[in-house]
């Protein structure tokens, strides 16, 4: 007999159009697990700088990959706790400097197909929300719903302004809004799993919504297709 297949939501989109936030809530609405995978390419950022591993070494990057020791612990409310090698990572990865280094590393095609397996182990019961760039496109490509949020550069740099500004860290709108226009061009030009929605994916502008309007918008758009009838009622 084939085991069955969990359902798996993908959410799409650039860096600061809420995508990680969503789909926690998502998921904890739902009761089903979550991936960031945005958080394994950071991850494996970090390791590269621990191990002096060049970001463009890509043949040393698929090995760090394939042997990454770490862990994804579930908070109440918060982001998972991450651990690397032992150490409490989760603060250090959510850097700017991760985050641009992360979309530097994900670029290389071996790095991706060393990470892939990964991904696709956190489908598991009674189903998966997955967060990331191509989560519909190419990780969870028979996904039962698959969304891609946008928003302008302007205002998702907005938004990282005042997240890091609520951590005390002083960062100006200016300088966001060119690196966020870096890393779309990156992730958008990479010859391997580029940015982009899926061609049955339901795009969602979010330049006008809070975090809670979007997450309705997919639960309507969950209830209105019938194809998870086990939360469409």
């Amino acid at each position: 007999m084939i085991p069955p297949i969990e359902p798996v939501i993908t959410i799409d989109g650039a860096s600061g159009t809420g995508k990680g936030t969503v789909s926690q809530l998502l998921a904890k609405q739902l009761g089903w697990n979550f991936l960031d995978s945005g958080a394994l390419y950071r991850v494996l950022a970090l390791a590269s700088q621990k191990h002096s591993v060049a970001l463009e070494d890509e043949a040393s990057l698929e090995v760090l990959a394939e042997h990454l020791d770490v862990q994804f612990i579930a908070k109440e409310n918060d982001l998972p706790q991450v651990i690397l090698e032992g150490e409490d990572v989760t603060d250090i990865i959510r850097t700017e400097k991760m985050g641009n280094a992360a979309s530097i590393v994900a670029a290389l095609p071996a790095v991706r197909a060393a990470l892939l397996s990964r991904q696709r182990a956190f489908r598991d019961a009674p189903g998966l929300v997955a967060d990331g760039r191509d989560m519909g496109t190419v990780v969870f490509p028979d996904a039962e719903i698959k969304v891609f949020l946008t928003a302008s550069p302007e205002e998702r740099a907005l938004r990282r302004l005042n997240q890091l500004k609520a951590r005390g860290i002083s960062v100006t709108l200016g300088d966001l809004i060119t690196e966020l226009k870096e890393r779309d061009r990156r992730d958008q030009e990479r010859a391997v799993a580029p940015l982009k929605a899926a061609d049955d994916a339901i795009c969602i502008d979010t330049n006008h919504l809070t975090i809670a309007q979007v997450v309705d918008k997919i639960l309507w758009e969950i209830d209105s297709k019938k194809v998870l009838p086990a939360i469409a009622s």
